[in-house]
């Protein structure tokens, strides 16, 4: 199709699509709360969720990846930029475009080896 080669060519940095957990606090909310990643690359990551987040809110997320025969993690904060809402079993479920808005050096470099690791499709 064409439109989404097209859509492809215009991200800086290739999506990588996987399921993984992640956990995410909204800056203004105490709890933590769970959900699954899409897709991720090095600028974002599109996340599937049962909570309807509103669009502009920032989340601080973490999210858990496997590193050889070990799991680990990365933090960062992220802005959702976008929101798609679809029911499935009778329930409405969210799908989130979150672009990265601060990520530390040290976590930046695992997520970038992460990618480099053959996760690419």
């Amino acid at each position: 199709m064409k439109g989404s080669d097209d859509i492809n060519e215009r991200r800086n940095h290739p999506r990588v699509y996987m399921d993984l957990p992640l956990e995410y606090r909204a800056s203004d909310a105490p709890h933590l709360h769970g959900a699954l990643v899409v897709n991720i690359s090095e600028s974002g990551l599109q996340i599937h969720s049962i909570k309807n987040i509103p669009v502009g809110s920032t989340l601080n997320i973490a999210v858990l990846f496997p590193k050889g025969f070990e799991l680990t993690n990365f933090e960062v904060f992220a802005e959702i930029v976008w929101k798609d809402i679809y029911c499935q079993e009778n329930r409405e479920d969210y799908q989130f475009g979150l672009k990265f808005v601060r990520i530390s050096e040290e976590d930046h470099q695992k997520l970038k080896e992460f990618l480099g690791d053959g996760h690419r499709i």
